[in-house]
């Protein structure tokens, strides 16, 4: 695939990012897009692997079929690539922007450290293709005259409409907040991924027939049983949104605060809506002139990095009570899995203090605000060491360590003990269906996505959506073309 010495001639290259002096000063995507013929190099590097790793169940969830869209790209044929990534993606366009890219870790060249840029690549076919107007509606040749509901409008909830609504059958999709996307739109940053990507891909799906409904909490505003009267399947993807608990005394005092309340408010201030969540309500967080600890090493808490330090933050200070990886991990023993190694996302390269294998023992405060927090570092088995005990200085503290599943409100107070729900090895509280039919315990109710299988990335969500649409035709339809 590709140039078949291309990966010995060509060195591995990626997208560039504005300096951290200028992107902390804006909210806007901060990569420098490559030229089209830098990008067909990359994807000239990719090799004809007798065992394609990066698109198997060790890379690519959605097993997108890397090595020949990369070999499209590189002979000039973007709408060939585009066609072949579409057929795995409802959203490449998104993952390209925001998958960790398991695919390249997976890659042959990741054991010389040198993975094809897979996901450069990813996201400058979805680009092209927009550009050069290869993206457009896909409307059902015939209607098959049934009726589905969707519960969520993340990833999960629309890949599932896309899917369906293309199958034929008429889709509605509920949403909770005042705009589609879920916490793609709500608890991702923008500096991550611009929100008239949503806006463009909800477009192409309205011209495909699917209809969306905002504001309209189900189990709340509108009950899952008037669903099931009204339509022939309901697809339940309403995410996981409930912090983990942490359990750190003070965490009662002012300052201290769930991270996605505090994502979701900046969200909604640089798309000028109001602040108030139906999810998350709050008064106003804001990191400037301020001194911030984020307890958690994941992605959410990265994510509230990049936010802090664009308020305005003085000192942005990390725990993490994991110890610090190593530098690279050992091929031989890792390849082709995700390894666990020291990675620095470039929110963190904008200016963090990162501390590891260190333990947040209490949130400090005066007169019901915080000050500080107490740290100690831990051992090996993450017990407290006695006698390290510390503080750092802090007027804002944001957990970010996880989600323990869908809320409690809506849909599982409605249903009760009528749906069943297990708690998985992180102890979230999961819907339950199996990965073949998605079929909950309540009748004509299927679910996908984070509130089946616990948090987890956007791949997986469009895949799980992918899976839920195909085995809802099939319930509807007695047979399915739709793939999985």
């Amino acid at each position: 695939m590709g140039k078949v010495t291309g990966f010995l001639e060509i060195d591995r290259q990626v997208q560039k990012y504005q300096p951290a002096s200028d992107r902390i000063r804006h909210f806007r995507e901060f990569t420098l897009p490559m030229s089209d013929k830098e990008v067909e190099k990359q994807a000239a590097r990719c090799m004809d692997c007798g065992v394609p790793y990066c698109h198997g169940p060790t890379g690519c969830p959605v097993h997108n079929q890397i090595p020949d869209w990369n070999d499209l790209v590189y002979n000039g044929d973007w709408e060939g690539a585009i066609r072949n990534l579409h057929s795995t993606n409802n959203f490449p366009d998104w993952t390209g922007r925001i998958c960790p890219a398991p695919c390249e870790e997976a890659c042959t060249l990741n054991l010389e450290d040198i993975p094809v840029a897979i996901k450069t690549v990813e996201q400058a076919i979805a680009d092209k293709a927009y550009e050069l107007g290869h993206i457009r509606p896909q409307p059902a040749a015939t209607r098959s005259g049934k009726k589905v509901a969707i519960i969520g409008s993340g990833p999960a909830g629309m890949a599932a409409a896309q899917q369906l609504g293309r199958a034929g059958h008429e889709v509605h999709v509920y949403e909770r907040e005042s705009r589609p996307g879920g916490l793609m739109r709500y608890g991702i940053p923008d500096f991550k991924i611009e929100k008239h990507y949503i806006d463009r891909r909800v477009e192409q799906m309205q011209g495909e027939g699917v209809s969306f409904f905002c504001d309209v909490n189900i189990g709340v505003d509108k009950k899952v049983e008037e669903l099931q009267a009204q339509y022939d399947a309901v697809i339940y993807c309403g995410g996981s949104e409930t912090p983990r608990p942490a359990g750190i005394p003070g965490a009662e005092l002012a300052g201290v605060h769930d991270a996605m309340p505090y994502l979701v408010q900046q969200n909604r201030r640089v798309a000028g809506e109001n602040i108030d969540s139906v999810a998350w309500p709050s008064a106003p967080i804001i990191a400037s002139g301020k001194h911030v600890v984020v307890v958690g090493g994941g992605d959410t808490a990265s994510d509230c990095i990049g936010t802090a330090f664009r308020q305005g933050a003085v000192r942005v200070t990390q725990l993490d009570i994991r110890p610090q990886p190593p530098e690279r991990e050992d091929k031989l023993t890792v390849w082709p899995y995700w390894a666990t190694k020291m990675r620095t996302s470039s929110s963190q390269a904008e200016g963090v203090e990162r501390e590891f294998q260190i333990a947040t023992l209490e949130f400090v405060g005066e007169d019901g605000m915080l000050t500080a927090v107490k740290c100690c570092e831990v051992d090996e088995k993450r017990k407290p060491v006695p006698g390290t005990e510390f503080f750092i200085r802090a007027d804002l503290a944001f957990v970010a360590i996880g989600f323990a599943g869908p809320l409690k409100q809506g849909v599982l107070t409605e249903l009760g003990d009528a749906l069943d729900v297990n708690v998985d090895r992180r102890g979230s509280t999961n819907v339950v269906a199996n990965d073949r039919d998605y079929r909950t315990s309540v009748e004509k109710l299927f679910t996908a996505g984070d509130v089946r299988r616990g948090q987890s990335l956007v791949v997986w969500a469009i895949r799980e959506g992918r899976q839920a649409a195909r085995a809802v035709d099939e319930f509807l339809m007695g047979s399915t073309v739709l793939p999985r």
